[in-house]
C-alpha cells in the first residue's frame, strides 16, 4: 500500500505518516521507483497512534506502546511503564489546563473593569 492510500485509510495525511515513521512508529520499504510501501497492518498501528494521540500523549510517549500497537491498544490491560507515561502526560496536561484558567480569569476581570469603567465613568 503507498503512502496516500495508507493516509485515507487511516484519515490522516502523508505528511504525518512521514512523521510518525521519522519517529519509528511505523516503518516502510521502498520500492523501485522510490515510494514508500507500507503493509497493510500499518493501518491498525496508525490508528492506535491517532488513538494515543488523540488522548493527549506525543509520539515520544507513544515509544512505550510500541509493543502492543500492532493489536487493540485502547483494551490491551496496560504496563506498569504506559500507566506511568499515561500519568505523567496527564499531570502535564492538568497543568496547562491551569495555567489557562489563571489567564482566563485575569482576562475575564481585565473586561469586567474595563466595561464597568464604561459603564460607570469617573467624574
Amino acid at each position: 500500500m503507498r503512502i496516500g492510500e495508507l493516509a485515507k485509510a487511516t484519515g490522516t495525511t502523508a505528511r504525518a505518516l512521514r512523521h510518525y515513521e521519522q519517529a519509528g512508529l511505523i516503518s516502510s520499504e521502498r520500492a523501485i521507483n522510490g515510494y514508500r510501501i507500507y503493509q497493510e497492518r500499518t493501518v491498525v498501528r496508525v490508528r492506535n497512534i491517532r488513538y494515543l494521540l488523540a488522548v493527549g500523549l506525543t509520539l515520544d510517549d507513544i515509544q512505550v506502546f510500541l509493543p502492543c500497537l500492532d493489536g487493540n491498544v485502547a483494551a490491551a490491560p496496560p504496563s506498569e511503564r504506559g500507566l506511568q507515561v499515561a500519568l505523567e502526560r496527564l499531570a502535564v496536561l492538568n497543568e496547562r489546563i491551569a495555567v489557562q484558567i489563571k489567564a482566563r480569569d485575569r482576562l475575564d476581570a481585565v473586561l469586567r473593569q474595563a466595561t464597568s469603567d464604561q459603564l460607570h465613568p469617573v467624574t
